[in-house]
Protein backbone atom coordinates (compact mmCIF):
# COMPACT_ATOMS: atom_id res chain seq x y z
CA UNK A 1 0.00 0.00 0.00
CA UNK A 2 1.52 3.38 -0.96
CA UNK A 3 2.55 5.78 1.79
CA UNK A 4 -0.27 8.24 2.38
CA UNK A 5 1.82 10.54 4.60
CA UNK A 6 1.47 14.05 3.21
CA UNK A 7 4.67 15.83 2.20
CA UNK A 8 5.72 18.58 4.55
CA UNK A 9 5.46 22.09 3.17
CA UNK A 10 8.58 24.21 3.22
CA UNK A 11 8.46 27.12 5.63
CA UNK A 12 8.73 30.31 3.61
CA UNK A 13 9.72 32.18 6.76
CA UNK A 14 12.61 29.79 7.43
CA UNK A 15 13.78 29.90 3.82
CA UNK A 16 13.51 33.68 3.67
CA UNK A 17 15.38 34.09 6.96
CA UNK A 18 18.13 31.78 5.74
CA UNK A 19 18.54 33.72 2.49
CA UNK A 20 18.57 37.01 4.40
CA UNK A 21 21.29 35.67 6.70
CA UNK A 22 23.38 34.67 3.67
CA UNK A 23 22.99 38.17 2.24
CA UNK A 24 24.05 39.76 5.54
CA UNK A 25 27.10 37.51 5.71
CA UNK A 26 28.01 38.43 2.14
CA UNK A 27 27.68 42.14 2.93
CA UNK A 28 29.96 41.82 5.94
CA UNK A 29 32.58 39.60 4.32
CA UNK A 30 32.73 41.33 0.94
CA UNK A 31 32.69 44.93 2.22
CA UNK A 32 36.43 44.75 2.90
CA UNK A 33 37.61 43.09 -0.34
CA UNK A 34 35.35 45.30 -2.46
CA UNK A 35 36.99 48.35 -0.90
CA UNK A 36 40.47 46.82 -1.05
CA UNK A 37 40.25 46.28 -4.81
CA UNK A 38 38.68 49.67 -5.53
CA UNK A 39 35.17 48.48 -6.39
CA UNK A 40 33.52 50.67 -3.73
CA UNK A 41 34.57 53.67 -1.67
CA UNK A 42 35.01 53.45 2.10
CA UNK A 43 31.72 55.22 2.98
CA UNK A 44 29.81 52.60 0.99
CA UNK A 45 31.74 49.77 2.66
CA UNK A 46 30.94 51.30 6.04
CA UNK A 47 27.24 51.44 5.11
CA UNK A 48 27.34 47.76 4.18
CA UNK A 49 28.74 46.88 7.60
CA UNK A 50 26.17 49.09 9.28
CA UNK A 51 23.39 47.35 7.38
CA UNK A 52 24.73 43.96 8.45
CA UNK A 53 25.06 45.07 12.07
CA UNK A 54 21.49 46.38 12.21
CA UNK A 55 19.99 43.64 10.08
CA UNK A 56 21.69 40.81 11.95
CA UNK A 57 19.51 40.92 15.08
CA UNK A 58 16.37 41.40 12.99
CA UNK A 59 17.13 38.38 10.82
CA UNK A 60 18.06 36.39 13.92
CA UNK A 61 14.61 37.03 15.39
CA UNK A 62 12.94 36.01 12.12
CA UNK A 63 14.98 32.79 12.00
CA UNK A 64 14.23 32.03 15.64
CA UNK A 65 10.49 32.38 15.06
CA UNK A 66 10.79 30.26 11.92
CA UNK A 67 12.67 27.55 13.82
CA UNK A 68 9.94 27.44 16.46
CA UNK A 69 7.17 27.27 13.87
CA UNK A 70 8.99 24.58 11.90
CA UNK A 71 9.74 22.32 14.86
CA UNK A 72 8.73 18.65 14.56
CA UNK A 73 4.99 18.06 14.57
CA UNK A 74 4.06 21.44 13.12
CA UNK A 75 3.76 20.21 9.53
CA UNK A 76 6.51 22.45 8.15
CA UNK A 77 10.06 21.75 7.09
CA UNK A 78 12.91 24.21 7.16
CA UNK A 79 13.95 24.12 10.80
CA UNK A 80 17.56 23.36 9.89
CA UNK A 81 17.65 26.31 7.50
CA UNK A 82 16.19 28.54 10.19
CA UNK A 83 18.76 27.42 12.77
CA UNK A 84 21.64 27.91 10.33
CA UNK A 85 20.29 31.37 9.48
CA UNK A 86 19.96 32.17 13.18
CA UNK A 87 23.55 31.16 13.88
CA UNK A 88 24.94 32.97 10.85
CA UNK A 89 23.10 36.22 11.52
CA UNK A 90 24.19 36.23 15.16
CA UNK A 91 27.81 35.60 14.17
CA UNK A 92 27.76 38.44 11.65
CA UNK A 93 26.10 40.91 14.01
CA UNK A 94 28.30 39.82 16.92
CA UNK A 95 31.49 40.33 14.94
CA UNK A 96 30.54 43.81 13.74
CA UNK A 97 29.27 44.92 17.13
CA UNK A 98 32.53 43.69 18.68
CA UNK A 99 34.33 46.15 16.39
CA UNK A 100 31.97 48.88 17.56
CA UNK A 101 32.67 48.02 21.21
CA UNK A 102 36.39 48.13 20.52
CA UNK A 103 36.06 51.55 18.91
CA UNK A 104 34.05 52.83 21.87
CA UNK A 105 36.62 51.55 24.36
CA UNK A 106 39.51 53.35 22.66
CA UNK A 107 40.13 57.05 21.97
CA UNK A 108 39.21 58.35 18.53
CA UNK A 109 42.79 58.64 17.34
CA UNK A 110 44.65 57.20 14.37
CA UNK A 111 48.23 58.49 14.74
CA UNK A 112 50.52 56.70 17.20
CA UNK A 113 54.18 57.36 17.91
CA UNK A 114 56.83 56.24 20.36
CA UNK A 115 57.90 59.88 20.80
CA UNK A 116 54.90 62.23 21.18
CA UNK A 117 57.20 65.07 22.25
CA UNK A 118 59.14 64.91 18.98
CA UNK A 119 57.27 62.63 16.55
CA UNK A 120 59.12 61.61 13.39
CA UNK A 121 57.59 63.57 10.50
CA UNK A 122 56.27 62.01 7.31
CA UNK A 123 57.96 63.25 4.13
CA UNK A 124 58.35 60.71 1.32
CA UNK A 125 54.98 59.02 1.85
CA UNK A 126 53.11 62.32 1.54
CA UNK A 127 53.30 62.12 -2.25
CA UNK A 128 51.36 58.84 -2.11
CA UNK A 129 48.43 60.27 -0.17
CA UNK A 130 45.26 61.08 -2.07
CA UNK A 131 43.18 64.22 -1.42
CA UNK A 132 40.79 63.93 1.49
CA UNK A 133 43.01 61.78 3.69
CA UNK A 134 43.77 62.54 7.33
CA UNK A 135 46.06 65.46 8.12
CA UNK A 136 49.63 64.08 8.31
CA UNK A 137 50.60 66.73 10.87
CA UNK A 138 50.83 65.40 14.42
CA UNK A 139 47.91 66.30 16.68
CA UNK A 140 49.96 67.78 19.51
CA UNK A 141 49.52 67.65 23.27
CA UNK A 142 45.92 66.39 23.30
CA UNK A 143 46.73 63.50 20.97
CA UNK A 144 49.75 62.62 23.10
CA UNK A 145 47.59 62.63 26.24
CA UNK A 146 45.03 60.29 24.71
CA UNK A 147 47.72 57.97 23.42
CA UNK A 148 49.43 57.74 26.81
CA UNK A 149 46.14 56.87 28.50
CA UNK A 150 45.25 54.17 25.97
CA UNK A 151 48.68 52.78 25.06
CA UNK A 152 51.12 53.47 27.91
CA UNK A 153 53.49 50.75 26.66
CA UNK A 154 54.27 52.51 23.38
CA UNK A 155 57.77 53.91 23.91
CA UNK A 156 61.13 54.19 22.14
CA UNK A 157 63.41 51.16 22.00
CA UNK A 158 66.94 51.82 23.29
CA UNK A 159 69.62 49.40 22.11
CA UNK A 160 73.32 48.90 22.94
CA UNK A 161 74.25 48.87 19.24
CA UNK A 162 75.37 51.42 16.69
CA UNK A 163 72.70 53.43 14.85
CA UNK A 164 73.86 51.79 11.61
CA UNK A 165 73.30 48.31 13.00
CA UNK A 166 69.89 49.34 14.35
CA UNK A 167 68.98 50.79 10.95
CA UNK A 168 69.88 47.59 9.12
CA UNK A 169 67.81 45.53 11.53
CA UNK A 170 64.89 47.97 11.28
CA UNK A 171 64.92 47.79 7.49
CA UNK A 172 65.00 43.99 7.59
CA UNK A 173 62.12 44.02 10.06
CA UNK A 174 59.98 46.25 7.85
CA UNK A 175 60.68 43.99 4.87
CA UNK A 176 59.89 40.88 6.91
CA UNK A 177 56.53 42.39 7.86
CA UNK A 178 55.74 42.94 4.19
CA UNK A 179 55.71 46.72 4.33
CA UNK A 180 56.21 48.68 1.11
CA UNK A 181 59.47 50.58 1.57
CA UNK A 182 59.01 54.08 0.18
CA UNK A 183 62.30 55.61 1.30
CA UNK A 184 65.34 54.54 3.31
CA UNK A 185 68.32 56.68 4.25
CA UNK A 186 70.94 54.91 6.36
CA UNK A 187 72.99 58.05 6.94
CA UNK A 188 69.96 59.99 8.17
CA UNK A 189 68.57 57.00 10.04
CA UNK A 190 65.13 57.20 8.42
CA UNK A 191 62.82 54.66 6.83
CA UNK A 192 59.36 55.41 5.45
CA UNK A 193 56.96 52.67 4.49
CA UNK A 194 53.33 51.83 3.80
CA UNK A 195 51.50 48.91 5.38
CA UNK A 196 48.33 47.65 3.65
CA UNK A 197 45.75 46.07 5.95
CA UNK A 198 44.46 42.64 5.01
CA UNK A 199 40.68 43.01 5.06
CA UNK A 200 39.92 46.52 3.80
CA UNK A 201 43.26 47.27 2.18
CA UNK A 202 43.74 50.48 4.15
CA UNK A 203 47.05 52.21 3.44
CA UNK A 204 48.71 53.19 6.72
CA UNK A 205 51.92 55.20 6.74
CA UNK A 206 54.92 54.34 8.90
CA UNK A 207 58.12 56.24 9.59
CA UNK A 208 61.07 54.78 11.50
CA UNK A 209 63.74 57.00 13.00
CA UNK A 210 67.10 55.75 14.25
CA UNK A 211 69.07 58.16 16.40
CA UNK A 212 72.22 58.06 18.50
CA UNK A 213 72.07 57.83 22.29
CA UNK A 214 74.68 57.39 25.04
CA UNK A 215 73.53 53.76 25.30
CA UNK A 216 73.91 53.19 21.56
CA UNK A 217 70.82 53.75 19.41
CA UNK A 218 67.19 54.75 19.85
CA UNK A 219 64.50 53.38 17.56
CA UNK A 220 61.35 55.49 17.22
CA UNK A 221 58.27 54.71 15.17
CA UNK A 222 55.21 56.56 14.04
CA UNK A 223 52.24 54.83 12.42
CA UNK A 224 49.22 56.72 11.11
CA UNK A 225 46.05 55.80 9.23
CA UNK A 226 45.20 57.76 6.11
CA UNK A 227 41.44 57.48 6.59
CA UNK A 228 39.11 57.06 9.54
CA UNK A 229 38.86 58.72 12.94
CA UNK A 230 39.55 55.63 15.05
CA UNK A 231 42.09 53.01 14.04
CA UNK A 232 40.65 50.40 16.45
CA UNK A 233 44.10 50.10 17.96
CA UNK A 234 45.71 49.02 14.69
CA UNK A 235 48.60 51.49 14.75
CA UNK A 236 49.61 50.62 18.30
CA UNK A 237 49.46 46.92 17.41
CA UNK A 238 51.62 47.59 14.35
CA UNK A 239 54.30 49.25 16.47
CA UNK A 240 54.20 46.40 19.00
CA UNK A 241 54.48 43.87 16.19
CA UNK A 242 57.43 45.73 14.69
CA UNK A 243 59.35 45.73 17.96
CA UNK A 244 58.56 42.05 18.56
CA UNK A 245 59.93 41.04 15.14
CA UNK A 246 62.83 43.49 15.51
CA UNK A 247 63.90 41.78 18.74
CA UNK A 248 63.51 38.32 17.20
CA UNK A 249 65.75 39.27 14.29
CA UNK A 250 68.38 40.57 16.68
Amino acid sequence: MPDQTPALKRSRLAHGGFIAALILAALAVLAGPLHRFGVIEFPIARHLLTAAAIGGPVVAIVCLVAAILARPGRGRRGRTQALVGLTLSLLVAGFIWSLVRTAMSLPMIHDITTDPADPPPFTAVLALREPGTNDPAYGGVELARQQKAAYPDIAPLVLPVTPEAAFDRALETAQTLGWQIVASDRAAGRIEAVDTTLWFGFKDDVVIRISHSPEGAVVDLRSASRIGLSDLGANAMRIRRFFAVFKDIG
